[in-house]
């Protein structure tokens, strides 16, 4: 499920030193599944589950990444602000197998 493929995630970054910030964040701009801090760098990741991590890929849309960036800023701003920190936009792709592939910064300047 969609659920379990989210706390995989979770835990993949956990293990390279991430700490979570929030599960789903939802915003008037869309929804994040999962916002991680390390260090001076906040990552927010978008999760896509499909047979395979190609077809996760393709069903990450312009329109999703622009609604992304826009809740990642409301993000920041709710909860961070005034803060000093790198902003690091990840895609997340989990395929039948439960095989993670993790594309870094994929979603940043849209």
């Amino acid at each position: 499920s969609g659920h379990t493929a989210e706390l995989q995630v979770a835990r993949h970054y956990e293990r390279d030193g991430w700490r979570v910030l929030q599960h789903r964040f939802k915003s008037a701009a869309g929804e994040i599944d999962l916002a991680f801090h390390r260090n001076d760098t906040v990552l927010f990741v978008e999760l896509k589950r499909a047979r395979t991590h190609d077809i996760a890929a393709s069903r990450i849309s312009l329109q999703q990444i622009a609604r992304i960036n826009q809740s990642a800023e409301i993000f920041v701003d709710e909860h961070l602000s005034g803060q000093n920190f790198e902003m690091r936009l990840d895609a997340s792709l989990v395929d039948q197998k439960g095989e993670i592939q993790i594309i870094p910064n994929a979603l940043a300047g849209f």
